[in-house]
């Protein structure tokens, strides 16, 4: 990996890549790692921050979508299911067994049979098995669970399990896997025009948002992962054509747990027929999402009054003993989801499934999909870039490997690791004068840097008047391309869920 951000720019201006791939979000990231662990010749763009697009506004889940089988996507339930649990093997720390409560109401959309048989099916699709298979509770075995669930038209629940993560941070391991791997990374420089040789795409003219410095950027073939913003490069590319790109609104707000003191997660569905998740972490609780059309500016997505009050509504009415008012809502995010659009569906109706595009220029363009299925969408772009190389240009890369590569050094093997890890990281803070709630503190750090955890606290050791806060930024600095701070901040969620202390 280059030593600093202007040996990299150095690099990319200097040689020819197999694959220049534009977007650093959870798809160009996993597509990077994809690529180069087949040894391909890989540069990756990003105009912001790495993840500073929908890949760090998601409902941070990796989960198996219980909700697309109310539209009968069979195959896209059984492929992100079974994704999840790869994803789980290889980053065990950043992605967490979460037991899902989904509560049966009187006059609500789930009955007790269908909800049975939905989640046995789900559990079938997506491979579960042992502790994590579903149970049906009766009325006080879900209060037990849930005490804030409405005694009075409580009839059950569904209890399943999901997997919680930070998309964000998710992202940013894939990244450092794929630096690892040989890919050359680099963010804040925008491809804004395509290069052509032979009326074929050739790479890309790219500008240092930084220091508005130009670069040329040359590549075999070129992939176009940049999500939302798919439409721009294919219009600029004349080969936007029929299909093209619905943008989708979700919104998600945050409330301290003091608030809405919810002892686990739980998935509900509210009067208009759309389900919403509460999810506790750390000392808050998020709730979202919302899914409106969205016709606005990409780089600024605003969670609006009416966005807010929509998800406020939707907790009163499930938890009517809680009676949220605005003034509590700490923290808003605001995301958009690159669906492929379908004529005659609402935003709730179309498909979350990913599609390929390939342009007479030889553009390849990988839209729509999901934070779980990233590794299989990463997968099958690799697969068709693999196949034009060998084609075009006569080279040979083998078969995608990225279901063994672990997306963190020192990996974990199981879950008892990572908790047995996290135990010893609170007992070490516990020792500590200037911690407070150490146990809370040892959970953020581990969920988010696994055994780099141990690098943070080594920089924390030999501080000079350094606080905890002030050498996890330091170790990000070194290691995670951190331009600036804001971005340091917007990425880790540091202003939603702050390390206690």
């Amino acid at each position: 990996m280059p030593n600093s951000r202007s040996d990299t720019l150095e690099t990319l201006c200097r040689d020819e890549y197999d694959l220049l791939i534009i977007g650093g979000g959870i798809t160009g990231a996993g597509s990077a790692l994809d690529a180069a662990a087949r040894g391909m010749r890989v540069a990756l763009v990003e105009k912001g921050d790495f993840a500073s697009g929908t890949s760090s506004r998601s409902t941070k889940l990796i989960h198996g979508g219980l909700r697309y089988l109310k539209q009968f996507e069979i195959g896209l339930v059984r492929e992100v299911g079974r994704e999840r649990a790869i994803i789980h093997r290889l980053a065990p720390h950043l992605v967490i067994p979460e037991k899902m409560l989904l509560p049966l109401i009187e006059g609500g959309t789930f009955g007790r049979w269908a909800t049975s048989i939905g989640l046995f099916t789900y559990d079938l699709l997506a491979g579960v098995t042992g502790d994590d298979r579903y149970k049906m509770l009766n009325k006080e075995e879900a209060l037990q669970q849930e005490p804030l669930l409405p005694a009075d038209k409580l009839l059950g629940a569904g209890y399943y399990s999901e997997y919680r993560t930070d998309d964000a941070r998710l992202t940013i391991e894939v990244m450092k896997t794929a630096a690892r791997h040989g890919a050359q990374v680099i963010n804040y420089v925008q491809a804004e025009d395509l290069l052509y040789k032979d009326g074929r795409v050739a790479g890309a003219h790219c500008r240092d948002v930084l220091t508005d410095t130009t670069y040329t950027i040359r590549a075999k073939m070129v992939v176009n992962a940049t999500g939302p913003w798919s439409d721009e490069l294919r219009r600029a590319d004349g080969s936007l054509g029929d299909k093209h790109i619905f943008q989708t609104k979700g919104v998600h707000i945050v409330v301290h747990r003091h608030d809405f003191p919810v002892r686990q997660a739980i998935y509900f569905d509210v009067p208009d027929g759309r389900m919403v998740f509460a999810i506790p972490r750390l000392n808050y609780v998020y709730v979202g999402t919302t899914d409106t059309p969205y016709h606005g500016d990409l780089d600024h997505i605003p969670a609006e009054p009416q966005d807010i009050q929509y998800l406020l509504d939707a907790v009163n009415q499930m938890f009517p003993d809680i009676l949220l008012p605005k003034e509590k809502v700490l923290a808003t995010w605001a995301g958009v989801r690159p669906l492929i659009y379908e004529a005659g569906k609402s935003a709730s109706e179309i498909s979350r499934k990913d599609e390929i595009f390939e342009s007479e220029s030889g553009l390849l363009t990988i839209a729509g999909g999901k934070l779980t299925g990233y590794r299989a969408m990463a997968e099958k772009i690799i697969d068709r870039v693999a196949k034009r190389l060998r084609r075009h240009f006569n080279l040979h890369f083998g078969d995608c490997r990225t279901k063994e590569i672990p997306l963190t050094p020192r990996p974990f093997r199981s879950v008892g690791d990572v908790q047995a890890f996290q135990a010893r990281i609170t007992g070490f803070l516990q020792d500590q004068k200037h911690v407070s709630q150490p146990e809370l503190v040892a959970a953020y750090l581990v969920q988010n840097y696994g055994r780099q955890t141990e690098d943070i606290l080594q920089k924390w050791a030999t501080r000079d008047g350094k606080d905890l806060e002030t050498a996890e930024h330091d170790f990000c600095a070194e290691n995670e391309w951190v331009i600036r701070r804001e971005d340091f901040d917007r990425r880790t969620g540091r202003a939603l869920f702050p390390p206690p202390g």
